[in-house]
């Protein structure tokens, strides 16, 4: 299994969204990392869903349900999306600002590309950034 981070702006999708509606399409990615990030998923890796713009913090995890297809927002075979499905809700949600100052500390969080590459929408984690990420949000790994 491996664990993404997944920014989404909760003005226009929210962990609310995806919670009612159960699975999401994630689409509309345009950035090649990102979609190549993407096309890496596997049924089952976990996803931190990361409010972005408004709240900026993260606030629960989901699963991949459907690996990559094409992006139905676009005809453009160059652009794909995936599926995904709630899992939990963060204890508590883990902002933007714990991330920088636990960046700073060099610690587990030293190397996370939400801070290094803050325009990707879909990034990579380690174990160890997954494992800390749930600590600081004081939600035990999902079964």
């Amino acid at each position: 299994m491996r664990y993404w981070l997944m920014k989404t702006e909760p003005d226009t999708f929210s962990w609310q969204n995806l919670l009612r509606d159960g699975v999401a399409t994630w689409d509309g990615v345009r950035n090649y990392t990102a979609r190549n990030n993407m096309r890496a998923m596997e049924r089952g890796d976990r996803v931190l869903i990361y409010h972005s713009n408004i709240g900026k913090e993260a606030v629960g995890i989901a699963q991949v349900v459907e690996t990559a297809f094409q992006d139905p927002t676009t005809e453009d075979l160059r652009w794909s999306a995936v599926k995904v499905a709630p899992v939990m809700a963060l204890r508590q949600p883990v902002t933007l600002q714990t991330m920088r100052e636990e960046h700073a500390k060099g610690g587990p969080l030293a190397e996370i590309k939400l801070i290094r590459e803050n325009r990707l929408s879909v990034i990579p984690l380690t174990d160890g950034e997954w494992q800390h990420l749930l600590q600081l949000a004081d939600t035990p790994e999902p079964a």
